[in-house]
């Protein structure tokens, strides 16, 4: 069958060519994956031996809202992906025309953008937390009269580990935060862009948070990975705790939501589906991230199958692999300054302590670097281990 001609009820089959729009870390860990099955991987990314790079068969250097590089990239390709949402939708809609890209551009353009996001989930009947989008000042008072007086405000696009994020405690908290909310609102306005630059939302008194990733694959099969309960440390997550310390019930209905999200959003490949957990085990979706996710990297040593083993069946549409839990596990995130510490260590780490470093060339304090996945035959025992090897100069809270 000839490149980028494939019936969406074809499987792609080894040694076929994916391709891999931007090349960070989880685009590294899918191609090695990817590699181990048969395939091979070309990335566009503009920097030059990025993670992702490294461990494939060549790489197109240019940004990502570069249609005729994305193009280039295609003609190489048999498939194409993507290992993050802020590569541009433009892009992925302009190489549907040309290109076989099984999740479209839709669900991205979707989750890059936060009101199109809660519109859309919850004009879909699924449970987010009550919001107000903020087209001008104007709408801050309104999402006030509507949500009360706790708020949390967030940029519509971008933001990440807690960028581009305000919480509003009180109506003071306005006066100090406006300065900075009209430069953004007035920014957008020059644009010319026509959505919101900006979305309130209610505040929830959470006891914790959890995510479930979740596979589809264009036959419409679909699987759930077990629960993660996520830990953040000043807005970054630091670590998932597998199985996840919640109540069984509120572990069988976060899988059964996150079901529903691929479904109902017609999800190819992967889904993180992230939830608030209140009191009384009711839950909120905070976000999605169409792609593999930070918090399903426990995966890749305590699973039958790892989330990007799972992306790749899923885009190539074979049959999707085993989720079960092999062992428990509690993953935790290596940041710039944890990679010393780590180093140190590593010649007396225990077996069950398996270590995974992204190859990024430049060490940066809060960067994502790595991360390692601690087995156990109880995540108490692996908090345990965790904070026995001292590598984290962090609050504990969330491990006892």
């Amino acid at each position: 069958m000839p490149r980028n001609e494939y019936s969406p009820a074809a499987s792609i089959l080894p040694p076929a060519v994916i391709g891999i729009l931007g090349g960070g870390q989880l685009g590294r860990m899918m191609a090695l994956d990817g590699r181990r099955m048969g395939y091979r991987f070309q990335v566009l990314d503009p920097t030059p031996d990025c993670p992702a790079a490294q461990v494939s068969d060549g790489q197109v250097v240019a940004k990502y809202d570069d249609v005729e590089a994305a193009k280039l990239l295609s003609h190489r390709c048999d498939v194409i992906t993507y290992e993050f949402e802020n590569v541009d939708a433009d892009v992925a809609a302009a190489l549907e025309h040309s290109a076989h890209v099984p999740q479209g551009s839709r669900l991205l353009a979707t989750t890059q953008h936060r009101v199109r996001e809660k519109s859309t989930l919850a004009k879909a009947g699924l449970p987010v937390t009550p919001f107000v989008p903020i087209a001008n000042l104007e709408d801050i008072q309104s999402a006030f009269a509507q949500l009360g007086e706790r708020l949390v405000v967030k940029t519509c696009r971008g933001g990440y580990d807690g960028k581009g994020q305000w919480m509003v405690r009180e109506p003071s908290d306005v006066d100090r935060f406006l300065p900075q909310w009209q430069s953004i609102i007035e920014a957008h306005t020059r644009s010319g862009a026509d959505d919101e630059s900006l979305i309130a939302e209610q505040y929830i008194p959470f006891v914790g948070e959890c995510s479930v990733i979740v596979a589809r694959s264009p036959r419409g099969e679909t699987a759930a990975f077990p629960v993660a309960e996520n830990v953040h440390m000043n807005h970054i997550l630091h670590m998932s705790i597998v199985p996840a310390r919640f109540p069984e019930e509120v572990l069988v209905k976060a899988r059964s939501i996150a079901c529903d999200v691929a479904r109902k959003l017609d999800v190819v490949g992967l889904i993180a589906v992230e939830f608030f957990v209140a009191e009384g085990g009711q839950l909120y979706i905070n976000e999605l991230a169409p792609r593999p996710h930070n918090s399903g990297h426990y995966t890749m040593d305590a699973c039958s199958t790892s989330q990007f083993e799972q992306h790749v069946r899923a885009i190539c549409n074979l049959p999707l692999g085993d989720v079960s839990l092999l062992t428990p596990v509690v993953m935790v995130n290596v940041l710039g300054q944890d990679v010393d510490p780590l180093l140190r260590a590593m010649p007396s780490l225990p077996g069950q302590v398996k270590v995974h470093l992204y190859g990024k060339a430049e060490v940066k304090r809060d960067r994502k670097m790595g991360h390692i996945n601690i087995l156990a035959s109880d995540v108490e025992q692996a908090l345990q281990v965790k904070r026995d090897l001292g590598i984290w100069q962090v609050d504990t809270q969330g491990e006892g």
